[in-house]
């Protein structure tokens, strides 16, 4: 059974910010909370440039250092990389890895701690 489109679902319908990345750091995928976020900075439009020309320069050698970091080891899949006060949300850096454990990319995950607001099974 195909679950791609399962995952892609899961993903596409997360409310939190998430951006993949293949090994040369080119930006393939965009869920549309990121797409919604990085409006100001071209949106979907960003998908196929480069996450460095996103970043100044210290934060490109920390992208950098973590993806070294995961090529490491297969047992170096996530790191906590910044915590937005403001917005409440910490952010993360996550491998992605294949079937063999081989690492194939990376994805940013923003997860925000605000307590949910909405009743309980509050259909709309």
């Amino acid at each position: 059974m195909d679950l791609s489109p399962y995952f892609k679902s899961v993903i596409e319908q997360d409310q939190c910010v998430v951006v993949i990345c293949n090994l040369e750091h080119k930006i393939i995928y965009m869920n549309p909370a990121a797409v919604e976020r990085y409006s100001k900075r071209g949106g979907a439009k960003l998908v196929g440039q480069s996450l460095l020309d996103c970043h100044n320069e210290r934060s490109n050698e920390m992208i950098k250092k973590v993806v070294a970091w995961f090529s490491e080891s297969a047992d170096h899949n996530r790191i906590y990389t910044f915590h937005n006060e403001k917005e409440n949300k910490d952010v993360y850096m996550v491998a992605l890895r294949d079937e063999d454990g081989t690492l194939i990319g990376y994805y940013e995950k923003h997860e925000y701690r605000d307590r949910e607001t909405d009743e309980f099974y509050h259909f709309t």
